[in-house]
């Protein structure tokens, strides 16, 4: 993390994920605990990947995950998940977090960035093909 912020605009497409964290979600530093950002991107990164299982999946693995700048309580966070690679099974999901900050002079902020695998599974558990597109 720098002591600068880097400005950036949020991606022209729609997030699958937007929360504002509560007090509750703060370490005692007063900033959002990185638990409670890795379980959104998790969530964030199953959206896509369940619409394109079309039925039940499991997170297999978190390839890359970097925080880039701290979230705080009054920020509006958006998630965005797209797939980037799929295999018989399984899918790789790349997920961006952004938070929108500050109302008063509007900012909006890259804080995280991960990549996960996801697997497609039937009612049992066991790993099966995705469906054709």
């Amino acid at each position: 993390m720098s002591d600068e912020i880097v400005r950036v605009e949020l991606p022209n497409r729609e997030p699958v994920l937007r929360v504002i964290p509560m007090p509750k979600d703060l370490n005692a530093a007063g900033d959002v605990f990185g638990g409670w950002i890795m379980a959104h991107v998790d969530l964030a990164g199953s959206i896509p990947a369940a619409r394109r299982a079309k039925g039940r999946i499991v997170t297999i693995a978190v390839n890359a995950f970097t925080f880039k700048e701290p979230v705080f309580k009054s920020d509006l966070v958006s998630f965005y998940a797209h797939i980037v690679k799929e295999g018989t099974t399984s899918m790789t999901v790349d997920v961006e977090v952004y938070s929108e900050r500050d109302p008063a002079d509007p900012k909006v902020v890259k804080v995280t960035e991960a990549t996960l695998t996801y697997v497609a599974i039937d009612n049992r558990g066991a790993k099966r093909p995705l469906p054709p597109l």
